[in-house]
């Protein structure tokens, strides 16, 4: 499917519900739900999330050069270079931005149908499947890297940072090249933990039904 198509419907309201049989619902669950968690975190959406990573990181840096260029004296070519570039900053950061956000809320709206498809019933063999463990892992090892680069980053510019090799203007630009890791990073850390947790308290057993418990 596309990632331009639009996601999986949610299920029926329950007056609305005409599957003829168990096993209708759980092959329309079973697609629905594997198509959510192919949204969620396939390849596809994987890639979304580096291109709106790059896109932030590129925009950024090409409005570092008007950042680092603060205080210096400038001739008139020079002054039109910077201000060129730091333009095609905001120009390229503008769709990363968007990208990141058009992100955030399909992902929302994909996990609270899954959360709703899953709700219907339980079946283990296919329920099994959305843990993704090496997609999983996959996003957790790159969020963790951006992190533990956005962390390097906060330190290393500030403390490198002096009068002849941009002052403040640079300490302002890693600050800011380290909130993007930083901000990247977590949501991609907060997305793995989350749809593995949930996938686990899906295939847990389900607790014995209280009058089970009494008769035992």
């Amino acid at each position: 499917m596309s990632p331009r198509a639009p996601l999986p419907s949610p299920p029926p309201p329950a007056e609305l519900r005409s599957w003829p049989d168990r096993d209708a619902l759980l092959a329309d669950r079973a697609r629905a739900r594997g198509e959510l968690g192919r949204r969620l975190l396939g390849p596809g959406r994987l890639a979304t999330f580096l291109v709106a990573f790059a896109l932030l990181q590129l925009g950024w840096g090409l409005i570092g050069v008007l950042l680092g260029s603060l205080g210096d004296p400038l001739d008139v070519i020079s002054v039109f270079i910077v201000l060129f570039a730091a333009a095609l900053g905001i120009g390229v950061l503008a769709p990363g931005v968007w990208l990141t956000v058009r992100g955030l809320r399909r992902d929302r709206v994909a996990r609270e149908r899954l959360v709703r498809w899953a709700a219907l019933d339980r079946h283990g063999p296919t329920d099994a499947r959305l843990r993704a463990p090496a997609l999983s892992a996959c996003w957790l090892v790159l969020s963790f890297v951006m992190c533990a680069a956005g962390l390097w980053t906060g330190f290393a510019v500030p403390a490198g940072a002096t009068r002849d090799n941009g002052g403040h203007g640079l300490v302002a630009y890693g600050m800011g090249a380290a909130l993007i890791l930083w901000i990247t990073g977590l949501t991609g850390l907060v997305k793995a933990v989350g749809h593995y947790r949930f996938a686990v308290r899906l295939t847990a057993p389900r607790p014995p039904a209280p009058a089970a418990r009494s008769a035992s």
